[in-house]
């Protein structure tokens, strides 16, 4: 059974509740789901109540128009991932793209610097969580929380805060419909979990 979820940055992920949507009787496509993106975004400050009113949209459009499940490029052996842009306009607060990833990679330990919502589309993926931890030695220090398995159909939040690391599982890539606000570029980093820092991602 899908879910939705909600990861902050304390690397906490918890279930989300959402109103359910009602399929339209005709589809329900790319274009108005960016028109009440654009107006949620316009009317609604705060991101988790924006995750909360935008995912639900988000499992209407891809419950609604099947072809978005299809637009997506084979990932290459090298770098083991690909990412089809779906939507892109300087001048519109959004990234909404399908990403796909080859099992046998894992994604450096990162945060995005903004909100995003994921909904998993095919294969199966493994989210660890973590948070900051810093000492006076290590200011970049980060530990570990915990870690959940993602099936087609969940819907993942995250806050600007938080931090993961994304590794396919099984013999098949993942397909996902991702979605991000306007990116902080300078507090977006990689970390570094053995040495303890942190670079700009």
């Amino acid at each position: 059974m899908s879910e939705d979820w909600l990861v902050n940055g304390n690397g906490d992920c918890v279930a989300l509740p959402l109103d359910e949507l009602e399929l339209p009787q005709k589809p329900y496509r790319l274009y108005r789901f960016l028109t009440e993106l654009e107006d949620i975004l316009d009317t609604v400050a705060d991101d988790r109540d924006r995750i909360r009113a935008i995912a639900p949209r988000v499992r209407k459009l891809l419950t609604s128009s099947y072809w978005l499940q299809m637009q997506f490029v084979d990932p290459p052996n090298a770098p083991g991932w690909s990412v089809h842009f779906l939507y892109e306009d300087c001048d519109f607060p959004l990234t909404v793209q399908m990403v796909a990833w080859l099992p046998g990679n894992i994604s450096p330990i990162h945060n995005h610097a903004t909100w995003g919502i994921v909904a998993l589309i095919n294969g199966e993926e493994k989210h660890r969580f973590w948070r900051r931890s810093p000492t006076l030695e290590y200011p970049n220090r980060i530990e570990l929380v915990s870690e959940r398995i993602f099936v087609p159909g969940d819907i993942i939040g995250f806050l600007p805060d938080t931090i993961h690391s994304v590794e396919p599982l099984g013999c098949e890539p993942t397909i996902s419909f991702n979605l991000y606000g306007v990116t902080d570029y300078s507090q977006r980093f990689e970390f570094d979990s053995m040495t303890h820092t942190a670079k700009n991602f």
